[in-house]
């Protein structure tokens, strides 16, 4: 076991990259994650790497696209108005199938909005915010020692599917300080990078492109991505159940909230209603067969969310009608609290006699 290190979310999110082999970063400021290119400003230039701020986000995500289209480990990070600014750089990385990592320390919106955190970038992650079919692999932590690691996890399923990967944090995550753990990991086996441009002197000429006037041949690149989003689907969902087995009533709530969710839930126990909680990790992809079969057992389900309701959709699409599934969120920045979970909960339970 490692020595543990008290540190924030963002820091915690610099180191990991570094550790997972990162060594290029492209970004611009935006609270509330500066503090990560502020830490890789310091620590990267420490292992040799590179770290550049962009004049702005779209000139940062074409950085990151020219560094994956040469085969290196490359990350880029903002919050909501810097991530949309990205959107078609992301849908152009996507589209030829560069392997980067994407964090989004997501703020309230719409607009401008304010610092404080938010989930309203749901959609913009998990649906594609830019142009095209396309998909990004989203991983949603809840804790900081659980950022890093799924930091580190995004390097290898980028490479592995040649995809973005997009951590899905909020500004809470971002800012609190926590103990955490750099455990070391030996490196994944992957196969050789002979798609990347770095010169041709001794080989064929790649060509990275996502331009096909030829509309048959289009459509065939955009059935093989396809085709790699279900192998996701198939391979990499990742979901947390908690104390499901005996649940009446189930929250469904990722990120910060989970947490705030299981305070809920150790006091509504205390009082005799059993309810448990599905947290999905991956919200794309999303683990749509946990709630198929969650629904086949109760009759309820409470989606919290940092916001009006995003979540609540894929929720839907897995319960399919098996279940009653309600909904409580707070936006502009406002947390749901445990008391207030308590509350909706003890609602439905009221209505279930």
């Amino acid at each position: 076991m490692g020595e543990k290190v008290l540190i924030t979310g963002n820091e915690a999110i610099g180191e990991a990259a570094i550790r997972a082999g990162c060594r290029f970063f492209f970004g611009y400021p935006i609270t509330p994650q500066n503090k990560i290119p502020e830490y890789l400003s310091y620590r990267l230039p420490q292992v040799g790497g590179c770290f550049i701020q962009a004049e702005s986000e779209i000139a940062a995500i074409y950085m990151v696209f020219g560094a994956a289209g040469a085969g290196a480990r490359v990350l880029t990070s903002s919050s909501g108005p810097g991530i949309s600014l990205k959107q078609e750089g992301i849908s152009y990385i996507s589209a030829a199938e560069l392997p980067c990592v994407i964090v989004n320390v997501m703020r309230a919106g719409p607009g401008l909005g304010g610092i404080l955190p938010s989930q309203s970038d749901y959609f913009q992650a998990t649906k594609g915010g830019g142009h095209g079919d396309y998909h990004l692999l989203v991983l949603a932590p809840s804790t900081v020692q659980e950022t890093v690691n799924l930091v580190m996890d995004a390097f290898d399923l980028a490479d592995k599917y040649r995809n973005p990967v997009i951590v899905l944090a909020d500004g809470y995550i971002g800012q609190m300080m926590e103990p955490v753990e750099f455990k070391g990991r030996p490196p994944k086996e992957l196969s050789a990078k002979d798609w990347t441009v770095t010169g041709a002197k001794n080989r064929p000429r790649n060509l990275i492109k996502s331009l096909y006037l030829d509309p048959e041949e289009l459509e065939q690149h955009n059935l093989k991505l396809h085709r790699k989003y279900l192998e996701m689907a198939k391979n990499d969902v990742r979901v947390e159940t908690y104390l499901t087995d005996d649940a009446e009533i189930i929250i469904a709530a990722y990120g910060t909230v989970a947490r705030i969710a299981k305070t809920a839930i150790k006091i509504l126990r205390e009082k005799g209603i059993k309810v448990g909680m599905v947290r999905p990790i991956t919200v794309f992809p999303f683990p749509y067969e946990t709630f198929t079969e969650i629904s086949e057992k109760v009759d309820d389900i409470l989606v919290v969310e940092m916001s009006l309701g995003q979540m609540i959709e894929d929720v839907k699409l897995g319960v399919c009608g098996r279940a009653n599934v309600h909904f409580y969120g707070r936006v502009g920045g406002m947390v749901p609290t445990y008391d207030e979970i308590v509350r909706e909960i003890e609602k439905i339970k009221r209505s279930q006699v």
